[in-house]
């Protein structure tokens, strides 16, 4: 895996409270400000691991579609429902999680 700083294609397609996005198998790329932190690189190294599973354009495919259900389900906070993120949040300050394969999946239905 590799960190790069945000450029300016990264920044087109983030938001701007994005402090890093992971596009598999190029890289994870980062605001500066954010790069030493162990919380966000335990939560985009899960990401990682998610995208590579499920290679790369399958994770696009399910975030999506999960992000639009979860819009019309819990218009509140869609992209913190959704399954990936929600196994990221939970335990990106957890140094010894080990991701295991497909576990986003649990996070899909479990509160």
């Amino acid at each position: 895996m590799r960190y790069k700083k945000f450029n300016w294609f990264i920044r087109l397609v983030a938001f701007k409270n994005v402090t890093g996005i992971t596009l598999w198998p190029f890289g994870i790329y980062y605001k500066a400000e954010y790069v030493n932190t162990k919380i966000w690189r335990q939560h985009e190294a899960i990401h990682w691991k998610q995208q590579k599973e499920m290679l790369g354009v399958f994770f696009y495919l399910w975030y999506f579609t999960e992000f639009i259900i979860r819009i019309i389900l819990c218009n509140s906070q869609p992209y913190k429902s959704i399954g990936f993120e929600r196994e990221a949040y939970t335990n990106d300050n957890n140094e010894n999680y080990k991701h295991p394969f497909y576990g986003w999946i649990k996070y899909i239905y479990n509160k």
